[in-house]
């Protein structure tokens, strides 16, 4: 009997990341509806920053918030809905 164990494939950490990076960005989009949400594309090609566009202005402030990465875009949305809210004058 062989001890020897059947090579093991390795997941590719490029697709495994594209396929992360496709989730996030369909989550910040259905999350974020008052922006366009979209990775910005580096000199190189490469996708780079993440980047939402303001169509709503009940949802923010900014025109554009720019992250390095998914969370970040996520936190500054966030606080960019809490400064829509209270900027907006409040009525009776």
């Amino acid at each position: 009997m062989s001890t020897e164990q059947p090579p093991q494939t390795n997941p590719d950490p490029f697709k495994a990341g594209t396929e992360a990076a496709e989730r996030a960005l369909a989550d910040l989009r259905r999350d974020f509806t008052g922006y366009r949400i979209w990775r910005a594309t580096r000199w190189d090609g490469r996708l780079g920053d993440w980047v939402a566009s303001l169509h709503d202005p009940r949802a923010g402030v900014d025109p554009t918030v720019i992250a390095s990465n998914p969370a970040a875009l996520r936190e500054a949305l966030v606080h960019e809905g809490e400064r829509a809210r209270n900027a907006r004058p409040r009525t009776r």
